[in-house]
């Protein structure tokens, strides 16, 4: 599992840059000040995580139960918070319309937040 770990870690900071960039570059004159921001945050929030992964994943501190329940609360929290950021962002230049989906934005923070909390407990069990 340490493998598929730390290999989605680096996919996802890596889509991470390449996202960033793409807003940066492609985004700016196409959103508002506001939806860049916007943006910003869910590439910002992915990274964070993609480096979370890479810590879980080459740690021996964590049990193999934890880094497999904290795994799939990250890729389900990456793809809810960020992926609905990016589309509420960007909703204007599609023709669906993401703010019918905007309430996984706050489902996906908590998948996010309870990967910190496995976290945390893993570390409370430590002997």
């Amino acid at each position: 599992m340490n493998k598929v770990i730390l290999i989605t870690a680096a996919i996802l900071g890596l889509l991470s840059i390449v996202i960033g960039a793409f807003a940066a570059h492609g985004l700016k004159a196409h959103v508002s000040p506001e939806n860049l921001q916007t943006f910003e945050t869910g590439v910002r929030y992915q990274m964070y995580h993609a480096l979370f992964l890479l810590f879980v994943g080459s740690s021996t501190l964590v049990t193999s139960e934890c880094k497999t329940i904290i795994f799939y609360l990250v890729i389900i929290g990456v793809v809810l918070f960020s992926g609905s950021i990016y589309g509420l962002a960007t909703d204007k230049l599609s023709a669906f319309n993401f703010k019918s989906i905007g309430f996984v934005t706050p489902i996906g923070g908590l998948f996010l937040i309870s990967s910190w909390v496995v976290l945390i407990i893993n570390f409370i069990k430590l002997k």
